[in-house]
């Protein structure tokens, strides 16, 4: 997988997360019932009301690979993913650029946050009832599911991001690529609220460092 696809599946917008900001909305016609737009208000609510953000993911991709480690997210913009070893990677966003670092290479390649589709996960004011790349919100088991897709071209959604409702917490989110696959990202141990060290966001053009801090 690409190094761009990867940080859509982490982040996209939930990686995650990427329900239709930075690019034009695809078209739709659909009518959402009144559960579901209360469901989509009381999502908006939560991510609008979330400052900041931390905890421990794990990434299951479509040949079954498993890879694990931890993450921490300041609004607006700012995020870091660590990998757990094996792997070597560890992507950084300083609000302005996102920096997808190789240790074990010991290189960094930069992007734009601008031209990622996160705004659903690390933008300030989310309204998903207007949001025209949402095409359907599922309730299944205690959870709200919602399904967007991310061009004008696709048909179908290819990502869904799962929120318990009881309480409402961001779950886990799926994205499937243009081959069809799946890549699944789940969440656990969320912290919520708590100030975290600005250094964790800092892009720095040599390898960065392992270990990591939190302030209380």
């Amino acid at each position: 997988m690409r190094i761009l696809a990867k940080i859509l599946v982490l982040v996209a917008a939930t990686a995650t997360a990427a329900l239709g900001a930075g690019q034009a909305p695809p078209p739709r016609h659909i009518e959402f019932s009144q559960a579901d737009r209360e469901a989509l208000d009381k999502v908006s609510a939560y991510l609008n009301g979330l400052r900041s953000l931390q905890g421990d993911f794990t990434q299951l991709g479509p040949n079954g690979q498993i890879d694990q480690g931890k993450f921490y997210l300041v609004k607006p913009g700012r995020f870091r993913f660590e990998y757990q070893p094996p792997s070597p990677l560890m992507v950084v966003s300083d609000g302005r650029t996102v920096g997808v670092f190789n240790k074990k290479m010991g290189t960094v390649d930069r992007y734009p946050l601008s031209s990622l589709p996160l705004d659903f996960l690390v933008g300030d004011d989310n309204n998903l009832r207007r949001n025209d790349s949402i095409v359907a919100v599922k309730h299944d088991g205690g959870t709200i599911i919602i399904e967007a897709r991310t061009s004008k071209n696709r048909n179908k959604p290819n990502i869904a991001v799962t929120f318990s409702e009881s309480p409402l917490e961001l779950r886990q989110w799926t994205v499937i690529d243009d081959q069809g696959l799946p890549t699944t990202v789940a969440l656990r141990n969320l912290q919520t609220g708590g100030a975290l060290d600005g250094a964790l966001f800092v892009l720095r053009d040599t390898k960065p460092a392992v270990g990591t801090k939190t302030r209380d």
